[in-house]
């Protein structure tokens, strides 16, 4: 029997509906279930085929144990090594190079010395800072953001250099970046799954969470849809996140990322409607079904490899005696 576990925190409505879809299919072979563990031992493999991680990014312990599941086997959803290392400002970066649009953004040096660092460990970094540049580049209109953060926390909405310093001088310990407010008309927050479908939620971060997922849209450019699926489709698949949302706000007609490091999106029923939690549920239980029936995967112990960053093996290069063997050959076919 190949278990298909959900590991969860406060959610009330998407695990129980994932478990009760799979097993609802009654699939040979396949069950799906709560994750429950304990101490964890060194020794002993954890017993899930697939695990869907919901919580790890908040909970230190659960993140190691994913780490060694992984190692022994079972496939995660999402990688949490990759989960680990990645952060908003290097999704910015790996954006513009996919050609992906994103307003001008900079980060920021920690307000407050991080825990343990004094001025003395901060001797390589430009003190005054350059802030008369940094408003040239991004503006006075902007937002300003931890780094590796989600939930809208420590998030501040900046409309001039005073409410920017009263925010950064807020921020404490974190690591921010501070990015230009696009002035959209349309907004988009799209589930993208197994880096192959695409579900695009008309979306207005300015409601009420509750009332953000807008039920009754109205009718959007062909093209613009296009690009939104095809932009969502290249960034999660040059992350390699098989669940994520991701964020468009679209001014003059161009769709910027706004965020696209949401591993273990929203998905909850009374937040997204209906129609979007059926979808959501459905796809990842496929997503799910389909990599249990492929586990294990028993993974290549190098660390480019857990990143899934690793390319081809370059081709051995052949040894002076195959070259001269091969010269002979070569003549005779001309």
């Amino acid at each position: 029997m190949k278990k298909i576990g959900i590991l969860f925190g406060m959610e009330n409505s998407f695990p129980p509906a994932l478990v009760e879809h799979i097993n609802a299919r009654k699939i040979d072979g396949i069950h799906a279930e709560f994750v429950e563990t304990g101490a964890v031992r060194l020794d002993k493999a954890p017993k899930y085929a697939v695990i869907v991680d919901r919580i790890s990014h908040d909970i230190p312990f659960y993140r190691a144990f994913l780490k060694h599941a992984a190692l022994n086997g079972t496939i995660i959803i999402n990688n949490p090594f990759w989960w680990s290392a990645d952060d908003k400002f290097f999704n910015y970066s790996l954006a513009t190079k996919l050609g992906v649009a994103i307003p001008a953004t900079v980060i920021l040096p920690h307000k407050v010395h991080p825990e343990g660092t004094t001025d003395r460990s901060m001797r390589n970094l430009q003190y005054p800072l350059d802030w008369e540049t940094m408003f040239a580049y991004v503006g006075e209109h902007g937002f300003l953001k931890p780094v590796d953060g989600g939930g809208w926390r420590d998030v501040y909405h900046i409309h001039n250099r005073l409410e920017f310093f009263k925010a950064y001088d807020q921020s404490r310990d974190l690591c921010m970046t501070y990015q230009k407010a696009v002035e959209f008309n349309e907004y988009f927050r799209c589930y993208v799954v197994g880096q192959q479908k695409v579900h695009i939620m008309p979306y207005d971060p300015r409601k009420p969470h509750h009332e953000r997922y807008l039920q009754n849209p109205p009718a959007y450019d062909k093209k613009l849809l296009e690009r939104v699926e095809g932009d969502a489709l290249k960034l999660c698949r040059a992350l390699g996140y098989d669940l994520n949302t991701v964020e468009f706000a679209v001014e003059n007609g161009i769709p910027y990322a706004i965020d696209f490091m949401n591993p273990a999106p929203d998905a909850d029923l009374h937040s997204v409607g209906k129609a979007n939690f059926e979808w959501i549920v459905r796809e990842v239980a496929d997503l799910a079904i389909a990599k249990a029936k492929s586990a294990p995967a028993i993974p290549e112990l190098r660390w480019a490899a857990f990143l899934g960053s690793e390319s081809a093996p370059a081709k051995k290069a052949k040894s002076p005696a195959a070259k001269r063997k091969a010269a002979p050959a070569k003549a005779a076919k001309a």
